[in-house]
């Protein structure tokens, strides 16, 4: 191939092509449990989380209700994946050995918010989130309806695999996914380039500044005893008993039980099967959907 700067453009656009293709096409996982959020700055804060408001009869003037109990904030970070290809190689017209490159690039980029959310997920277990307890804790504080500070948890200790029971119906899901600037294909494709004067190298490469952080410890509850119906119902039944400040019911629903590949059989016979062990009707089945991701491996 002769090399001109319609060539390399040519080259370029073939790239975007099949990056955008393969990222279209790549599986991910990471919105079912996590609230995408918009960022406009070098971080966000979220005063607000862990508020709860409710409905009173109006009787005389309007009461306003504090949403500034917290000062949990997200800062954004930034993010690479970078290939080089080599100017023989395009020369003598041999780029076909770089497209699985492209699209890995481009699964990565998919999956990077997978990597990210669950890993955050993983790690909640010794991550403080907005109260300053970790993310699943014993003695998260709530204010009962007298206004004295209680101890609420949403995690069973154990030795066990981990898993978790999750309420993704609410507007603020377990994970906050913050996005400040998106996954981008990017080219360094010219050639005055100094890498291709140095090496003989066109770069091209994918970035973005996002980063990850918890929401609501209360739509989420983790375990580390054997995963049973038994274990099950005692994670479902605490996580509907939750309350709020002043003592507000929460009308938490379990809806998504995530485990890791080594707890994927007992969540199917938790969640799947018609009849227990012992014959008898299985009165879990279907009570949540279920998501076997490796990311917890």
């Amino acid at each position: 191939m002769i090399i001109s700067q319609a060539s390399l453009s040519a080259i370029t656009t073939g790239f975007r092509v099949l990056y955008q293709g393969a990222f279209d096409a790549a599986p991910s996982d990471w919105d079912k449990i996590a609230t995408e959020v918009p960022s406009t700055t070098r971080q966000q804060t979220y005063a607000w989380l862990g508020t709860t408001t409710r409905f009173r009869e109006w009787v005389g003037d309007r009461v306003y209700q504090n949403l500034g109990a917290h000062q949990y904030a997200i800062p954004n970070k930034s993010w690479e994946n970078s290939i080089e290809v080599n100017r023989d190689d395009i020369e003598d017209d041999q780029l076909g050995v770089y497209r699985p490159l492209v699209t890995q690039l481009a699964q990565d980029a998919k999956t990077h918010p997978d990597e990210l959310v669950f890993g955050l997920l993983a790690a909640g277990f010794a991550t403080p989130c907005y109260d300053g307890q970790y993310f699943f804790d014993i003695d998260h504080p709530v204010t009962d309806a007298s206004g004295a500070t209680v101890s609420a948890s949403n995690m069973t200790p154990g030795t066990g695999a981990p898993w978790y029971l999750l309420d993704t119906t609410k507007a603020v899901r377990p994970v906050i996914f913050q996005k400040r600037r998106p996954y981008t294909f990017q080219a360094m494709d010219k050639a005055d380039d100094e890498a291709v004067f140095s090496r003989k190298a066109y770069r091209y490469g994918v970035d973005a500044r996002v980063n990850v952080g918890f929401g609501l410890w209360q739509v989420a509850y983790g375990s580390k005893a054997t995963l049973t119906a038994e274990t099950y119902a005692t994670a479902r039944a605490a996580m509907m008993s939750i309350k709020g400040d002043q003592g507000k019911p929460l009308n938490i629903r379990p809806s998504l039980l995530v485990v890791p590949p080594s707890l994927e059989k007992a969540a199917l016979e938790v969640l799947k099967a018609e009849r227990d062990a012992s014959g008898a009707t299985n009165v879990y089945q279907n009570t949540a959907d279920l998501l076997v991701t490796p990311w917890l491996a």
